[in-house]
Order: structure tokens, then sequence, then C-alpha cells
């Protein structure tokens, strides 16, 4: 057993340190939500919209400097870890395929978005390319017993490529 845990101790010291550090942020990087703005009321689905400045849009694991790809934070609240990947979950959606918008279908009330710029390894830069957070309410029907988003549809104005954002 202690062989095992000299070998495992000797291979992790061989990990490039760099490969653990954060991506530098480029100079005036700034992420936003076009669309919806803080305080809408929706009724229904909705198209949220991602805008970006001073960097570009790409696919996740393209390491092209300057570029990274978008998180969108639905009702969460604690902060993210630095060290750690930007989850991928229900409420942490990822969109790796450089989508600059998605149509969401929330559950009626009152919920948060919030955009997060994630590097080629799903990553925050340093420093963190984050968004205001906004609050929306979703108004209509019945309150639905799914509290899940649902995305029906992620779009990239161009597929595949790297867009530069203004």
């Amino acid at each position: 057993m202690l062989g095992i845990t000299r070998v495992l101790l000797v291979a992790a010291s061989m990990i490039p340190v760099a490969s653990m550090a954060q991506t530098p942020a480029p100079p005036g990087a700034h992420v936003y939500i076009i669309w919806p703005n803080d305080g809408e009321r929706i009724k229904g689905g909705f198209w949220c919209r991602f805008g970006l400045r001073n960097m570009g849009v790409s696919r996740a694991g393209d390491s092209t400097p300057g570029v990274g790809h978008h998180h969108l934070m639905v009702d969460v609240n604690a902060p993210l870890d630095p060290n750690e990947r930007i989850p991928s979950d229900k409420n942490h959606l990822h969109f790796g395929g450089g989508q600059t918008e998605v149509r969401l279908e929330l559950p009626p009330g009152e919920h948060t978005l919030q955009l997060v710029l994630g590097d080629a390894e799903h990553r925050l830069f340093n420093p963190p390319i984050v968004s205001r957070k906004i609050r929306i309410t979703i108004v209509g029907g019945a309150q639905q017993a799914e509290t899940t988003p649902v995305v029906r549809a992620a779009l990239s104005a161009t597929p595949g490529s790297r867009q530069r954002a203004q």
C-alpha cells in the first residue's frame, strides 16, 4: 500500500502547475445578459441572449487566447470555487458548443440568472468574468411540480467556429 501511495505522489508532482492555474482574462473582458432584463416579468418560455465584450466565444476545449464559452447559472446562490471546474447540472447550464442564446422554460415564480465565462477546461478566468445577477419572474398558469430548468434549444450564430464579440 505504501508503494502505491508513493507512486501516486510522484505522479501528482509531475502534473505541470500551469495546467492547474486559471487562464488570465483579457483586459476589459465583460459578459452580460442581453435579454431578459433585470426585473422582467415573462409569460412562458423565453430566449435568454448572452453578450460578451473584448473576447471571443468558442467551443469548450479551444485554448486559443482570448476566447471562452458561456455557462448560465439559474437560481444559484453559492459562489463558484476558482480552483474547481464550473459545475454542469440542472442549475449550472453549460454551453460548450459556443452557443450565445438559449430558449428556457422555467416554472412560474421568481428566478435568478447569471452568466459565467469558462475557459477551455470549464474553469473560471482570472479574474473571473461574471455578469451581474438578474432577477426575473415567470408568470402564468398554476405552479408546476417540476422545478428543473428546461432547455428547449441552444443556438450559436456559426456553430463550430470561433466568434469574436465586439
